[in-house]
């Protein structure tokens, strides 16, 4: 009890940084769009690779946007397009960031059936179900955030939210063909494969740290000004 007492506080206490850290890239930062990128992929590890913890991420990144952003109104004047740039560049960056994650899952497997290796059947289905909500995660978190917040940045954030439903995401783009992969390893595992020796989530978070670090550049985003929020609002 003791020691998932410690997870959890250690798990909180990261979380606090993340949205920390996020605020500050936010409300002094340039380039905010890769800064965020790269603090969200540097928060991921292999004990927060579940959906809960994914959304505890999001969760953590969008409050620090926010509260970014607002420093930023509090401290200059005239500043609305400006502050909203800062807060649709912070949503982008999560949104590559996402992108990668799923990336790194299907880099997993595709390392893992280049060495005639496979992860267990309840491992694969147990990540496919985790990812097949990741879009829709992501934009919930989004809109949830909106109706909590008032003003530029509710405004913001729910403009952001209906353009990424009906427009699509990086993270959407990406896990079409993620999810692919992992149909055709699915499909090759039999019901009766014992658990593999090294875990999906843990290779998984090994390409993602290779990915943050610059070892591996990962995907290539698409045009992100197709997926930031137009002045008008959407109909």
């Amino acid at each position: 009890m003791q020691n998932e007492n410690e997870d959890t506080t250690d798990n909180n206490d990261d979380l606090a940084a993340l949205e920390a850290d996020i605020r500050n890239a936010v409300a002094h930062g340039t380039n905010i769009q890769d800064t965020v990128h790269r603090i969200t992929l540097k928060a991921m590890n292999a004990n927060r690779l579940d959906l809960e913890s994914i959304r505890r991420i999001i969760s953590a990144v969008i409050s620090g946007a926010h509260e970014g952003t607002q420093h930023h109104l509090q401290h200059a004047t005239d500043q609305t397009e400006s502050a909203k740039s800062q807060i649709t560049e912070a949503i982008n960056g999560l949104d590559s960031a996402l992108a990668r994650f799923a990336e790194a899952s299907k880099l997993a497997l595709q390392e893992a059936a280049g060495r005639a290796q496979k992860f267990s059947d309840k491992d694969l289905s147990r990540t496919r179900n985790d990812l097949e909500s990741l879009e829709n995660l992501f934009i919930d978190t989004l809109q949830d955030t909106a109706k909590a917040t008032q003003g530029l940045a509710s405004e913001t954030l729910r403009d952001l939210s209906n353009h990424a439903r009906n427009n699509g995401t990086i993270v959407g783009e990406q896990l079409k063909e993620t999810l692919a992969v992992f149909s055709q390893q699915i499909s090759s595992v039999g019901h009766a494969q014992l658990e593999a020796g090294a875990h999906l989530a843990h290779a998984t978070a090994d390409f993602i740290h290779k990915i943050a670090n610059g070892v591996l550049d990962g995907i290539k985003d698409k045009d992100t000004t197709n997926n930031k929020t137009p002045d008008s609002k959407p109909e």
